[in-house]
């Protein structure tokens, strides 16, 4: 919409637009979703980006893509059994069933798309095997496979016509009925998305953005926490605005802390990650000293899934006073070590570790969110024309814990059989021209801007310290009250300043830590990834 000032200049208050889809996030499910919609024809299709479009949590997938592809050795029932143990049996054996099953045929679409996984002298794809994983089937290009896939899936959305990409866009809220003025409750069954408003990096004003189909793809919630793999975009958005608006969320205590993240204090916010495929390689865990532990905590060594390790590690970390342990590749063959693993052996040169001939420093940090949006096989959430994929969702494939490289195979699963939903349905739809204009009253202060910094910090030192990797009744006592004051502060300052990315990100991490600190009160027994101190023990004991 256009309007006139006092002195008759034209200038531009907000805009509306229209599309048929309307997807936020840019990461690997965004992408695949808007490739495989776009075949279609059937309408247009934006694609939000919150920074540029090659930043995202795919961009730092270093292992690989998990799927049955070498069928002498491997099938889809071990795969199945794989990822129902990782999940502590939580998983939904439907949504198991279905990425396993469908990975394969994803994971040649991908290759359609100029993705280029690594291949042996026969021509075969080169597979590693990953903790957890029965077998060798992870896909994988060098240690940089999400950044391939990123590449390839970036290349081909910028060549098609039919995707607008609206880079450094930033999604303030989905738009509902509540926005009309009509009361919505988390028993309401009739919740509609028509949208959602969008903060324009130019202009500084949140403008509408009407569709047909919304789909949420705004990846996980690391950087809630002090320190984390994920880059520091990844504050748990759409999680955050899916629960605002009434929708249903789901698992929020499974926050899977990866067991090796590179050690260097001056990093942390994100850590780099050292890939799970290293242990796969033959890497092994030890102390400082040289000695091993993990044989204290499980029969299958380094290659244990991600909360057993990195719980052995937090314990060992404990009890020798440490910052850190570490791990082990210096029993390998160099130049092998320094071919599939180039950029760590780079990273860690830079700082001046060379891994082929010295041990690599490690520690756990915050990497994955294996709840969030509850959806269905089709990636419907409970929120009508509302689709969620991807880190975001909670499909119920990784249930208490998620099994290494899973992630990206049920992001294009998923893309695909939200894709055929959406467009089966596209047509029933219709634009809802009667949702009102963002209010944008209030200012801001530098003197605001400190407290929100101030406040971003607060609550990552919050949820390190009470809602790690081992947690108490206590302890999450008192992140619930820490969290509950920030609220309270955070939301008055939102009524009074204008929509901000850094105002809007910070009711975002405060409201995904309230979910996380939630969901881990209510859970009354050690489970996957949740493990607490004040009730019996599921399955081990590392504490």
């Amino acid at each position: 919409m256009h309007i006139k000032d006092n002195n008759h200049r034209d200038f531009i208050r907000y805009m509306v637009y229209k599309y048929d889809f309307l997807i936020i996030g840019s990461g690997v499910a965004g992408m695949s979703y808007a490739l495989k919609v776009a075949r279609a024809n059937k309408g247009r299709i934006c694609l939000i980006c919150k920074t540029t479009l090659d930043e995202a949590n795919t961009t730092r997938a270093q292992g690989g893509v998990a799927s049955v592809t070498n069928v002498i050795v491997d099938d889809f029932e071990k795969h199945i059994n794989d990822t129902m143990i990782a999940g502590d049996y939580i998983s939904d054996p439907a949504a198991v069933e279905q990425v396993v099953r469908m990975g394969p045929s994803q994971i040649k679409e991908l290759v359609e798309w100029g993705v280029r996984f690594d291949k042996n002298e026969d021509g075969l794809f080169d597979l590693h095997r990953e903790g957890g994983h029965s077998e060798f089937r992870i896909l994988h290009h060098a240690d940089d496979t999400g950044a391939e896939i990123q590449r390839g899936l970036m290349e081909a959305v910028r060549r098609n016509p039919n995707i607008d990409i609206k880079e450094n866009h930033f999604a303030v809220e989905i738009i509902t009925q509540h926005h009309m003025g009509i009361e919505v409750t988390r028993q309401s069954n009739d919740i509609e998305c028509y949208g959602a408003y969008v903060l324009n990096p130019e202009t500084q004003k949140v403008d509408m953005y009407l569709s047909k189909v919304t789909v949420m793809c705004t990846g996980g919630c690391g950087a809630v926490y002090q320190t984390t793999t994920n880059p520091v975009i990844a504050t748990g958005d759409g999680v955050a605005m899916v629960y605002r608006a009434k929708g249903t969320v789901a698992d929020m205590e499974f926050v899977q802390f990866h067991p090796t993240a590179l050690y260097h204090p001056d990093e942390t916010h994100p850590a780099y990650l050292i890939t799970e495929a290293m242990r796969g390689y033959g890497g092994i865990l030890r102390l400082p000293t040289g000695e091993t532990f993990m044989e204290k905590y499980d029969e299958r060594l380094s290659l244990a899934p991600r909360d057993i390790v990195a719980r052995a590690i937090d314990k060992e970390m404990k009890i020798h006073g440490l910052d850190h342990v570490c791990l082990d590749v210096t029993h390998k063959d160099p130049e092998e070590t320094k071919h599939h693993f180039p950029n760590i052996y780079q990273k860690c040169l830079s700082i001046g570790i060379d891994i082929t001939k010295e041990y690599i420093p490690v520690r756990p940090a915050a990497h994955y969110m294996c709840g969030g949006i509850k959806v269905d096989l089709n990636g419907c959430s409970s929120i009508k024309r509302l689709y969620a994929i991807g880190e975001c969702s909670c499909t119920g494939l990784h249930g208490g814990n998620r099994l290494a490289s899973n992630s990206l195979i049920e992001a294009v699963v998923y893309a695909e059989t939200a894709a055929k939903h959406s467009l089966d349905h596209i047509d029933e739809y219709d634009y809802n021209t009667m949702v009102p204009e963002w209010n944008d009253e209030g200012t801001m202060t530098n003197e605001e801007k400190v407290l929100i910094t101030q406040s971003v910090h607060e609550v990552g030192t919050i949820m390190a310290n009470y809602v790690g990797i081992v947690r108490s009744d206590l302890r999450l006592k008192r992140a619930w009250v820490r969290l509950d004051t920030l609220y309270e502060e955070t939301e008055d300052l939102f009524k009074r300043v204008t929509a901000s990315k850094d105002i809007c990100e910070l009711r975002n991490m405060i409201n995904v830590g309230y979910l996380i600190t939630r969901w881990a009160i209510e859970r009354k027994e050690c489970r996957g990834l949740h493990f607490t101190t004040d009730y019996p023990l599921h399955a081990y004991d590392v504490n």
